[in-house]
């Protein structure tokens, strides 16, 4: 049974930016249906989840404050009384109060969901376990997008996807399923 008290759901950048053709290739096309479902399940239970949105000072950007893309995706939508706090950079801690909101709530344990998993998933999950939170990713409520590396060698958006997920596994994060998340709260 997991620790209600001490808990919180992190929803990163599930937002509409990330549906444009332009990203190319990406893995796990269920994420957010299961990012869905684990949202329901936190409010369910009563347990707070915060919503972290990515935004750019740059109006050719996605992620523009003015363009719909930047809005929220349908299954990650907050209801008013969720917390919704704005980045500008990979991490949802940097610039933003969020390791204060934390700690005032006496969270222990992050839940973390969302999009992309190499990118603002790897650094928010990287920073929350060195800050001392003991870090759950949820990998299959995450996603990645084929990348091109420094060599012009292209990798899969399922490579990206599990390579990422090893590099976090254990060191910084406990990796589970949404199945394994849904049977702690059983």
């Amino acid at each position: 049974m997991a620790d209600k008290s001490h808990s919180v759901l992190l929803v990163v950048d599930v937002q509409k930016a990330f549906n444009d053709v332009s990203w190319g290739e990406r893995s796990n096309q269920t994420a957010e249906s299961h990012i869905a479902e684990l949202i329901t399940l936190f409010r369910q239970n009563e347990i707070d989840v915060i919503h972290i949105k990515h935004q750019s000072n740059n109006p050719e950007s996605l992620f523009y404050p003015e363009h719909i893309t930047s809005e929220f995706k349908s299954e990650a939508t907050p209801l008013k009384n969720e917390l919704i706090l704005t980045k500008t950079v990979n991490s949802a801690f940097i610039g933003t109060n969020l390791e204060e909101i934390l700690h005032e709530k006496g969270i222990t344990k992050i839940y973390i969901v969302g999009l992309t998993t190499p990118h603002c998933i790897s650094t928010t999950t990287r920073m929350a376990a060195n800050l001392g939170f003991k870090c759950y990713l949820v990998e299959d409520a995450t996603a990645s997008f084929e990348l091109i590396g420094h060599t012009g060698i292209k990798y899969s958006a399922n490579e990206v996807q599990e390579l990422t997920i090893v590099t976090l596994n254990e060191e910084f994060a406990e990796i589970l399923s949404t199945s394994q998340v849904q049977e702690q709260f059983e």
